[in-house]
């Protein structure tokens, strides 16, 4: 981590936390001098972090929470998480959308990035059973008006989870009716092993849906969900057409995850946009 006094607050527990992850611990005078601020900075961090429940302080400094295939964030405890790389990752993802296609969005924070830049995508029809991607769309329409070209969204219904997504038997039979060019999937967790899984095993199901409807599946999912592996899975890799994820993501791992999957796009390396 480069020394910088201006980064702000949630860009400096960004880093914070993808040090303890990396390095399975850190100490507080460590964080002081890789982020060149005090120590009562660093402490308040901790301490936001902890709250959100990501991390454990210990004595002089910070671990890894460990979490249960079943602990499910809710949507603000995971939307302060790897904001850069979400933000790369969605810059790229909407590079893959096409004016005039039916797109699908999925729950999660990756995915709101997401649906910000695809705002002036000309005649969009979006389906997603997320209500803050809806709400995105909708504030748009309601800040400069229903303009020509805006995008349709079909909001599935059904039953809200912790992370804002709409999962149940009411999203499972809208979404089974469609039938979309790409869907745009955020997921908890992908390993070789498991997949994609989550936590929630209503969502789990409503993803599979998703997935069944969907003419291409794009993965949007930075580099700390590699490894992570939730209660239920919903959707081998194979099944996959495209993984968008960072620079974060260490190379052993983009080699693992290119015998598995068509295509693999690294966001932020130009270099990195493998074809399978």
């Amino acid at each position: 981590m480069s020394e910088n006094q201006n980064l702000l607050a949630e860009q400096r527990r960004a880093l914070i936390l993808d040090e303890v992850r990396r390095r399975g611990g850190v100490r507080v005078n460590e964080l002081t001098r890789k982020l060149g601020v005090s120590d009562m900075t660093v402490r308040r961090d901790l301490d936001a972090l902890a709250r959100q429940g990501v991390l454990e302080k210990v004595h002089g400094g910070a671990v890894p929470v460990v979490e249960a295939s079943t602990h499910e964030p809710g949507f603000e405890a995971k939307s302060g998480l790897e904001l850069t790389a979400k933000e790369d990752i969605a810059r790229t993802a909407a590079e893959l959308v096409a004016p005039g296609t039916a797109i699908a969005l999925s729950g999660g924070t990756t995915t709101y990035a997401l649906a910000h830049h695809l705002l002036d995508v000309p005649e969009l029809t979006v389906v997603t059973n997320s209500v803050r991607v809806a709400d995105v769309f909708h504030s748009a329409q309601r800040t400069s008006g229903q303009r020509q070209g805006g995008a349709t969204v079909v909001l599935t219904g059904g039953v809200r989870t912790p992370s804002d997504s709409l999962v149940g038997p009411v999203a499972d039979q809208a979404i089974a009716s469609l039938h979309f060019d790409v869907l745009f999937l955020g997921v908890h967790g992908i390993s070789v092993e498991a997949g994609l899984s989550t936590p929630n095993l209503a969502e789990a199901e409503t993803n599979r849906r998703l997935v069944q409807s969907a003419r291409r599946v794009v993965v949007v999912a930075d580099h700390t969900k590699w490894g992570t592996v939730g209660l239920s899975s919903f959707a081998a890799l194979e099944q996959v057409d495209t993984l968008v994820t960072d620079a974060g993501l260490p190379a052993e791992a983009r080699e693992e995850i290119s015998e598995h999957l068509r295509r693999l796009v690294v966001a932020g390396d130009a270099e990195e946009d493998t074809d399978i």
